[in-house]
């Protein structure tokens, strides 16, 4: 089987891709450098901890290990952070991209999975969002992720590095059976914030309720881990086909207010979410909800989870847990 090298794989949707490979028997390779991973997300054996900065030992990573393929994750991914700390964010996920790619064309490695994001396409004119809708990104995280992707363009033009571009829409839910869950520290997700004010009773705070939505707060397409690292797998096996260059989106295609994943807490916790209501953040869009027929017509992706409460249901027991 390829040997894929999966970078930002000790942190949450790279740890849920990774378990997904192994199941599938696929050689798999974890480069992280633990900044926002956890070690033991990672099966033995399989993490190399390492910056992505460091050209040369990335280099030899790939050629000792014989990598067919990357599937990219390593980044930092919180929205408001953003808008507070640009140079933190072009940093990290430009410069550290470029380095992973300068590696990469060194070692002779030409096919790669982006861990992109819905945020590039910025406040959209409709949903759901087709991959055609116009690139305006309204914070500095998606701007980082807009210039990767072209870069990414360019590389497949110059250099024969063909790559898929993955844009997802917000990533819930866990894998308790493959001892797997949520854990970003601080925690910026919705459902996981909504769980910890459960279990501690410490109110959570709802953010904007006067957007131009049906209840007034923003509308998101919940994906769930699984699901997305499913999409990374299909994406993978396009590109050791020999598929060429694309970019999908990744999500449900149906939308769910702030207020509607209150309810579906509330209802599968059996509980009341204590919460409190706040401003805007800066840089978040109304309404992000995908078109993924792109993604489930030429590649295959179906998604298993489309059903909030069943999301909310499998990350319940570890926010249990890791809250308590």
């Amino acid at each position: 089987m390829p040997n894929i090298l999966v970078t930002g794989g000790a942190g949450y949707i790279g740890s849920h891709t990774v378990h997904q490979l192994l199941k599938r028997g696929y050689a798999v390779t974890v480069l992280d450098d633990l900044s926002t991973g956890f070690r033991d997300a990672v099966a033995e054996g399989h993490l190399h901890i390492c910056s992505l900065f460091d050209t040369e030992q990335v280099r030899q990573l790939l050629v000792r290990q014989k990598i067919d393929a990357v599937i990219h994750f390593a980044s930092f991914i919180a929205v408001g952070e953003s808008t507070k700390e640009p140079e933190k964010y072009f940093t990290n996920n430009v410069s550290g991209s470029i380095a992973l790619f300068t590696a990469m064309s060194q070692a002779g490695v030409d096919k790669l999975v982006f861990s992109s994001t819905a945020a590039v396409y910025g406040n959209p004119v409709s949903t759901p969002i087709p991959e055609t809708a116009a690139i305006q990104p309204v914070n500095a995280y998606g701007e980082t992720k807009v210039m990767v992707e072209r870069v990414l363009a360019w590389l497949d033009q110059l250099r024969g590095l063909r790559s898929v571009k993955l844009r997802y829409f917000n990533a819930c839910g866990a894998n308790p059976a493959g001892g797997l869950s949520e854990r970003h520290v601080p925690e910026t997700h919705l459902i996981p914030l909504m769980l910890k004010a459960v279990v501690t009773g410490q109110p959570m705070t709802i953010f904007g309720t006067d957007y131009p939505t049906p209840d007034g707060t923003c509308i998101r397409d919940y994906i769930h881990v699984d699901d997305l690292a499913k999409a990374h797998i299909v994406a993978i096996e396009h590109l050791l086909a020999g598929g060429a260059s694309e970019a999908f989106n990744v999500g449900t295609g149906s939308g769910c207010s702030v207020r509607e994943v209150l309810a579906a807490v509330e209802k599968v916790t059996g509980q009341p979410v204590p919460h409190s209501f706040g401003p805007r953040r800066e840089g978040d869009p109304a309404e992000l909800v995908a078109d993924s027929t792109k993604l489930r017509t030429q590649l295959g992706w179906t998604p298993e989870f489309t059903d909030l409460e069943g999301i909310v249901a499998s990350a319940w027991p570890s926010e249990q847990l890791r809250w308590a």
